[in-house]
């Protein structure tokens, strides 16, 4: 586990879902400190099968050596959102550390507030044990999960950075190496357990199944193996890639510097690559010479719209029809050269 150092004492920390859970493992991390705590969520009254309200989590919190103030808020609801806001200026001065929990924000929100305020994104790496994977999972779930712990952990290594670490998208157990710790079987329900990899990050799914059958698990996971991708023939996904190509330039590879590699299921799919560091930049079929900054998974048909304009990347990547591994700020720098197509595509 990852000690306090007293670097939030007298900080005020505004968390959504800050009743149980993730957001409350947060909360009471920081109120180890002594920071103050503004509790924003929904519950103020017992429900029968899940635990915690705003007042309770700020009992526990005052406890643990923090200030707290439960607010009600439903994220959903603009004004209940400005008037915790507003309370919590009021109560103590300012807020100056804030937890949410989109993430899909936190590129423009951290170019916007550049220099003043940090906005960084932290997901678990594996499943992670909460009331809500209870109702999800079912019965047992529990032991392939990591406890809460974690992700207070890794949240709190964020929060002790200068402003300047800001756009970052963090991994809970990477952060966490960097700061030295090595034992993650303490943050685990049921120490030596194989555990889930969390539901939105692209883990290898074999490996995962083979530590899990070893143990005696039968995972839910198991997927056939995906066939060898087709060659391609003469199409729109070829025809939109010779456009690209037209397009490039060493301006265009200058302020781009990144090589993009698309999985494209379909007709005409399989691998095709986009090499903008290379200079005057290159496309082709199959993957790219050097490792690719960013992974695109997508249909083919998906691909076209998307660099035709008739279909927006975050639309696409909201709506599971685009998934993204790699950098995600090299991926937006992607849109500009798209929207400079769309008219001849």
């Amino acid at each position: 586990m990852l000690p306090n150092t007293g670097r939030l004492a007298g900080c005020t920390v505004f968390i959504t879902g800050a009743s149980r859970g993730i957001g409350k493992a947060i909360a009471l991390k920081a109120a180890k400190d002594g920071a103050n705590v503004v509790i924003a969520a929904k519950t103020t009254q017992t429900h029968p099968k899940l635990q915690g309200t705003i007042y309770t989590a700020a009992e526990e919190i005052q406890a643990a050596g923090g200030k707290a103030l439960p607010c009600v808020v439903d994220v959903r609801d603009e004004q209940q959102i400005s008037d915790a806001v507003e309370k919590a200026v009021e109560k103590f001065g300012a807020y100056t550390i804030a937890k949410y929990g989109m993430s899909m924000c936190v590129l423009g929100m951290a170019e916007e507030f550049k220099g003043e305020i940090a906005v960084n994104a932290l997901w678990p790496k594996t499943a992670i044990h909460t009331a809500a994977m209870d109702m999800l999972g079912g019965s047992g779930i529990e032991s392939q999960c990591r406890k809460v712990d974690i992700i207070a952990d890794a949240a709190y290594c964020i929060f002790k950075k200068p402003k300047s670490f800001t756009g970052n998208f963090i991994i809970d157990e990477n952060i966490l190496k960097e700061e030295g710790i090595t034992n993650f079987d303490v943050y685990a329900v049921t120490p030596g357990h194989p555990l889930l990899p969390d539901f939105f990050l692209d883990e290898q799914p074999e490996t995962v199944i083979k530590k899990m059958e070893s143990h005696g698990a039968d995972p839910e996971l198991k997927k056939e193996k995906s066939p060898p991708p087709p060659k391609p023939c003469s199409g729109a996904v070829e025809e939109t890639f010779r456009i690209v190509k037209e397009s490039l330039s060493d301006d265009v590879v200058k302020a781009t510097q990144a090589i993009y590699q698309f999985e494209l299921s379909g007709e005409d799919g399989g691998t095709w690559f986009l090499d903008l560091k290379s200079k005057g930049g290159n496309v082709g079929y199959g993957e790219p010479s050097d490792r690719a900054d960013v992974v695109m998974s997508m249909s083919t048909d998906d691909f076209v719209k998307m660099f035709s304009g008739k279909l927006k990347p975050v639309v696409a990547f909201l709506s599971g029809k685009l998934k993204i591994k790699g950098n995600m700020a090299l991926a937006i720098k992607l849109e500009k050269l798209m929207n400079q197509m769309n008219a001849r595509l």
